[in-house]
């Protein structure tokens, strides 16, 4: 353990090269080239086995250790965001209009130098590390379902994962058995009215007055639908309806999400404001469209890699505190892996200290403490390695 720490010290400015290299080429989800071959080229230089293009443009690395043992995998997303750069440092985007705008350049780079730490310790190692660089996170239907259709988790035996996080405190660590993040769904609706003159009411049926009863009716459902206990959020970003001002809509399209935690919920979610749609829309004499897009599933963590990484994270340097976080309704299609092998996912800490502005993920002028890969890192390699020590031990 002490000397995969110090590996990741020494190389922890080439660290920071390589994530400002990611940050200033971001690519967009569905649309990465360059990204996944200076990946691939990285972990060919360490002389790993590589696979590029791993269920459309993923790439997996596998280091296997001098003696047999299990396999773990550890999952880093490189995909950026369609956002303007706003930030005035060094390393600013230079691609017009996209940026990494979450924190996948520091999961990259992070993964990356953990790679060549490991690859350093090859004769000390019993088992398999297996390096999988997703792509297409930000975009359903992600990158994730398509890599392990693909083989990406063929002989592993467990996976790591984690976020760099912002909001929270650099040196604090995020983890929670079961449910961390949420399923991410997406709905789409057409009211269909009546167009007609705004003077004459009585010969038309107004979308937007059906579209109006229907919004505020669909907050009732969490509310009075879903039990108490149950967690979910509807939400609708998106109401259009463009006429001239003495125009009656003719129509209103929307456009929401929903989450939840309970795959029961999330089915119930669906039913329940189809029904609300279906009869506002009864009532006030329109029609309507629903289509329902089922995102990416909850993130399930299970108990114990979670506690395994709590441990481990309690005893690394720069973790100041180890906190059971509650449950994010933001989503990732991580959530695919642990449906296939036992797994966690975690939150580091990326928030300096110093900063009195600290910007959300997916803003424009989003940034985080590049100190939080090194903890990154050193939790996600000691994870893997107490693991791997650990069945070796079993095993004898």
């Amino acid at each position: 353990m002490d000397q995969l720490l110090l590996k990741l010290e020494d190389n922890f400015e080439e660290m920071v090269s390589i994530r400002r290299y990611l940050h200033e080429h971001p690519e967009l989800s569905h649309q990465e080239i360059h990204t996944p071959a200076y990946i691939a080229n990285y972990h060919r230089e360490l002389g790993l086995e590589v696979r590029e293009f791993v269920g459309g443009r993923g790439v997996v690395a596998t280091l296997k250790g001098a003696k047999p043992g299990k396999t773990v995998a550890l999952r880093a997303d490189f995909d950026a965001l369609a956002i303007q750069e706003l930030n005035d440092v060094p390393y600013k985007s230079k691609n017009d209009g996209v940026m990494h705008a979450c924190g996948h350049d520091g999961h990259t780079a992070t993964l990356l130098v953990l790679a060549k730490a490991l690859t350093e310790m090859r004769d000390q190692l019993s088992g398999t590390i297996v390096f999988i660089h997703q792509h297409a996170e930000e975009l359903a239907p992600g990158g994730a379902k398509a890599m392990i259709e693909d083989g990406c988790l063929d002989g592993v035996d467990v996976i790591f994962g984690t976020h760099l996080w912002a909001p929270t405190p650099l040196g604090e660590v995020l983890v929670r058995e079961g449910a961390i993040m949420a399923a991410a769904d997406r709905f789409e609706i057409v009211i269909q009215g009546k167009g007609g003159h705004g003077a004459e009411p009585q010969h038309s049926v107004d979308a937007i007055v059906v579209g109006a009863h229907f919004v505020t009716q669909l907050q009732t459902i969490v509310s009075r639908r879903v039990a108490p206990l149950e967690s979910a959020v509807v939400t609708l970003g998106q109401f259009e309806a463009i006429n001239p001002f003495n125009v009656i809509a003719d129509t209103v399209k929307m456009q929401g999400t929903v989450r939840a935690f309970d795959e029961q919920v999330r089915r119930q979610m669906k039913e329940e404001i189809e029904l609300l749609l279906k009869a506002t829309c009864l009532g006030m004499h329109a029609d309507y469209r629903f289509d329902y897009f089922d995102g990416y599933p909850p993130v399930i963590n299970h108990v114990e890699q979670t506690q395994l990484v709590a441990q481990i994270a309690n005893e690394t340097p720069g973790v100041e505190k180890v906190t059971v976080c509650s449950p994010f309704m933001i989503g990732e299609d991580y959530g695919y892996y642990m449906q296939h092998v036992p797994g966690t996912f975690f939150f580091t800490g990326a928030k300096d200290p110093d900063w009195e502005t600290v910007y959300p993920h997916h803003h424009a002028r989003f940034d985080f403490d590049e100190r939080a890969m090194l903890i990154a890192a050193k939790v996600l390699g000691q994870a893997t390695l107490e693991f791997l020590l650990t069945e070796q031990r079993e095993e004898e």
